[in-house]
């Protein structure tokens, strides 16, 4: 196993889940890679909030159902109290009040269980670099969520949507955003990540986090989900 290299710390995370079959097996999978210290093993939102607390911790890895302290709840209190600590859900829930829920308590990442460890150690990464990776079922419903709410086809989702991200400006774009800034937002309202924009656009991942970067400052844009929702009110999808 090679050692790290300088412009990859290590990881310092905690996994989350209240079954012992799989939070054990997870945090030993993950404690192999290279760059991933895995600091704690949590059983409910009690245990990880209590072992930030003992830190440094840089990634939580959280499962929802959880006793005592779910882990929508743990989110938040995390994103409260331990804004430098990046959440990963992941879960078997799939459905729109888990992946709003979370996303609107903080989550900035959100996997299911079907999940390799290839994809999992990508969204701890990213999450550690403040980057957001969504499961494609994931961006599925949330596509799907918000083209109901825009349409005015989901009334009770639209007003989860509208919380998890706070309000979104008109849809109307900026006028300096340039030609390539609106390609890129095109296709993360078709759910597309990083890797899937930079192979689409003929480009390398870190000009597609450059572009990300320019048109969220420009357009006022807070993260993923709400690029997704004004990509489709901006008749980009």
């Amino acid at each position: 196993m090679s050692e790290p290299t300088e412009e990859r710390r290590r990881l310092r995370v905690i996994v989350a889940d209240d079954q012992a079959a799989v939070r054990e097996p997870l945090a030993a999978v993950l404690g192999l890679a290279e760059d991933i210290d895995v600091v704690a093993a949590a059983a409910d939102g009690t245990e990880v909030l209590a072992a930030v607390a003992a830190g440094p911790v840089d990634v939580v890895l959280m499962d929802l159902r959880m006793p005592v302290m779910d882990g929508i709840e743990t989110t938040r209190r995390l994103s409260e109290q331990y804004p430098q600590v990046a959440v990963v859900v992941l879960t078997t829930f799939a459905d729109d009040d888990s992946i709003l829920g979370a996303l609107g308590a903080g989550a900035r990442g959100y996997l299911t269980k079907n999940a390799g460890r290839k994809d999992i150690t990508r969204a701890i990464r990213a999450a550690a670099a403040g980057q957001s990776v969504l499961d494609r079922e994931v961006q599925d419903r949330l596509l799907a969520t918000v083209r109901n709410t825009t349409t005015g086809t989901g009334t009770t989702t639209a007003a989860a949507a509208k919380g998890t991200n706070g309000p979104v400006p008109g849809s109307a774009l900026p006028e300096d955003l340039t030609r390539r800034e609106r390609e890129v937002l095109a296709l993360i309202g078709q759910g597309l990540p990083n890797r899937g924009i930079a192979e689409k656009l003929f480009i390398s991942e870190a000009t597609v986090k450059t572009h990300i970067n320019n048109l969220f400052a420009k357009a006022a844009i807070p993260d993923r989900a709400a690029a997704v929702r004004r990509a489709i009110e901006a008749g980009l999808v």
